[in-house]
């Protein structure tokens, strides 16, 4: 078992755990950063407990699903193992891997800015365990979806009971140890993605085309709807948000928000099989980079679409100008997260967990917040950040036909 730990610890950190010393140190930078700016707020106990579960669960439930684990665990199928050291092994430095990485940020964050107590500490800690368990335990259960499913509807209405300690002492242990009975007891192949499961015959067509490999590629990949829905219901709440922060000015504020889908914005990145084939193509650039830009702002301008609806209800219309934030945001968005990708990809990603969660998804919405404040400030600047972006287009238009030389150095 201490084999099978080191092989799984080494993939996920690093040869020489350089990922796990970079982590804590980014963490611990975060934490006296934001500790040194002396800004405070109240984070109800159920709502701390809620955030860190969900937040581990789904990011647990990700790395589970990388099929970047393929590969590895068909080669240790082939020798012969213990099954329930291997699922110790394995869920338990997947385990380890996603609380250090990327739940001790979001804990580094609400500590810092937060008056949690030394309770609430140990209870968000217990809660980043439970649910890593949970969702584990959940994920060898698939052929028993169902059982999943309520599974995890009853975690949070446990934690939103208002996070009263009778209730996490009596119900969470008791879920976290049936959770270990279920790993104790499962098999090592359920945590493998078996071919046939997600591979589906499609029909042959006699043309290429760019958009048919974007619709095949969301429906192989589940995971990247069920993230483009949850951001369509993000437009659906939006607006209430805004109203509090000021109404329409602070409309900017939203779709930059709403430009922040992480799946659709690294196609290349998470697939650099298809990197390598697509800058072979003769005119790659604009074969594959204009009908990209036109898909990640397709994406984009149904969440806008979705979010403006809200603005009708609850503001009793919407001018012109707030349709023309939207297009512009959205195809502003997508020719920054298209080029991104395009000339840096990001490459030496352990499992796709890390990919979604780079820091470079974070470039784009940055820069399309600010240009949001500037636009609540000074609505007279939308005119001439839309000529900049139709000068912008023409530029990466006509650009991109001689891009091919350049990438392929």
């Amino acid at each position: 078992m201490k084999q099978m730990c080191k092989a799984f610890a080494k993939k996920l950190f690093g040869v020489n755990y350089e990922g796990l010393k970079k982590s804590l140190a980014i963490e611990l930078i975060v934490f006296w950063g934001l500790h040194i700016a002396d800004w405070r707020l109240f984070i109800a106990p159920s709502v701390l407990y809620l955030m860190i579960s969900t937040f581990t669960a789904g990011v647990m439930w990700q790395a589970l699903s990388s099929q970047d684990h393929a590969a590895a665990l068909r080669n240790l199928f082939m020798i012969p193992f213990d099954s329930r050291k291997f699922v110790a092994s394995y869920v338990g430095m997947l385990g380890v891997h996603t609380i250090v990485t990327k739940t001790a940020v979001l804990m580094a964050v609400v500590l810092a800015v937060s008056h949690a107590t030394a309770a609430e500490l140990f209870g968000s800690v217990f809660c980043a365990i439970h649910a890593a368990l949970v969702a584990a335990a959940a994920y060898s259960l698939k052929q028993y979806w169902y059982v999943g499913a309520l599974w995890t509807a009853a975690v949070p209405a446990v934690l939103l009971s208002g996070g009263r300690w009778p209730w996490l002492l009596l119900s969470l242990p008791i879920s976290g140890m049936l959770a270990a009975m279920l790993l104790w007891r499962a098999d090592g192949y359920s945590f493998y993605r078996w071919e046939g499961e997600t591979h589906r015959a499609v029909k042959g067509h006699t043309g290429h085309s760019v958009w048919r490999y974007f619709v095949r590629y969301l429906m192989y990949h589940k995971n990247y709807c069920v993230n483009t829905v949850v951001m369509w219901g993000v437009a659906c709440i939006l607006p209430l948000f805004l109203r509090q922060m000021g109404g329409l000015p602070a409309v900017p504020i939203g779709f930059a928000l709403l430009s922040l889908n992480t799946p659709v914005c690294i196609l290349l990145s998470c697939d650099p099989a298809l990197e390598r084939a697509v800058r072979l193509l003769p005119g790659q650039g604009k074969a594959f980079c204009v009908p990209y830009c036109l898909f990640v702002f397709a994406c984009n301008m149904v969440a806008d679409g979705i979010f403006l609806c809200g603005l009708y209800l609850w503001e009793g219309g919407v001018s012109i100008a707030t349709v023309a934030e939207a297009a512009f945001f959205a195809l502003q968005s997508a020719i920054g997260s298209a080029w991104l990708e395009w000339f840096y990809p990001i490459r030496g990603w352990k499992i796709e967990s890390d990919l979604w969660h780079h820091p470079r998804k974070y470039a784009v919405p940055a820069v399309m917040l600010l240009l949001a404040g500037a636009v609540g400030a000074w609505p007279a600047l939308l005119p001439v950040l839309i000529v900049c972006l139709a000068a912008e287009v023409g530029i990466v238009f006509f650009g991109l036909k001689d891009s091919g030389r350049y990438v392929m150095m």
